[in-house]
């Protein structure tokens, strides 16, 4: 079953929770959803994330039990594993606005914990598509970005994010990195040095079977990291 199949089914499955007031998809797929017709080409991990406001927990946990074709994991509550192969497991993250993007936070529930990262505060609601006749609602793109740009990862878990980021920055138009750029400059000296040293990283980053190949993207990511940069040492 292809990938882009797989994520169509699965918003099918999702959707009570996906239509709900305030959520979001963030994560790995926002590209893929952002690409004409939601392609699906940029695939880097085989899962769902799901951004639930932490002000809209209690009503999202009403809807738990209309996600038939989903269980959670005995291990980890706030993941729901799929009933069938041909679905995507769903993750349920958390999203403070008020929250320090430097730091992140356990919503503790015996239904639906979350762990709140602070880098969320940083993404924004945007347009809302449709997707196999669920309405799903995206991210900003730039606030997106930025948020898998600040966090400092390492090992392979950070090489997946930033691809991810790689495929953001595949489909971003000028005023998305007009965006980035201004959101970019209210960040602290330290947040900022941390964006300029992962678009260092990805720049030289090596490609990944079935991941999208950063070699066609280096220039672009080059092109960023110098407008960044050159901010750096504007005097406004």
């Amino acid at each position: 079953m292809a990938f882009r199949d797989r994520l169509m089914a699965t918003s099918r499955a999702a959707r009570p929770v996906l239509e709900h007031p305030g959520v979001l998809v963030v994560g790995s797929e926002v590209p893929n959803l952002l690409e004409p017709g939601a392609a699906a080409t940029l695939v880097v991990s085989q899962d769902l994330d799901v951004g639930v406001p932490v002000d809209r927990h209690a009503s999202v946990k009403q809807r738990l039990s209309e996600l038939s074709e989903f269980r959670p994991s005995i291990d980890e509550p706030s993941v729901w594993t799929p009933r069938s192969p041909d679905l995507l497991e769903v993750n349920f993250i958390g999203m403070d606005p008020a929250q320090d993007p430097a730091e992140a936070y356990v919503l503790d529930d015996d239904q639906l914990p979350l762990v709140v990262f602070g880098a969320l505060s940083l993404v924004s609601p945007g347009d809302e598509i449709e997707l196999a006749g669920t309405r799903v609602r995206l991210p900003r793109l730039a606030g997106m970005l930025l948020e898998k740009l600040v966090t400092d990862r390492t090992g392979e878990k950070g090489d997946r994010d930033l691809l991810v980021a790689l495929g953001l920055i595949a489909t971003a138009s000028r005023a998305d990195l007009d965006e980035l750029e201004a959101a970019y400059r209210r960040l602290r000296p330290e947040l900022r040095h941390v964006v300029r040293a992962n678009l260092a990283i990805l720049s030289l980053i090596e490609p990944r079977s079935g991941m999208p190949d950063p070699r066609s993207r280096r220039a672009d990511v080059a092109a960023l990291l110098r407008r960044l940069e050159a901010g750096e040492q504007d005097p406004r």
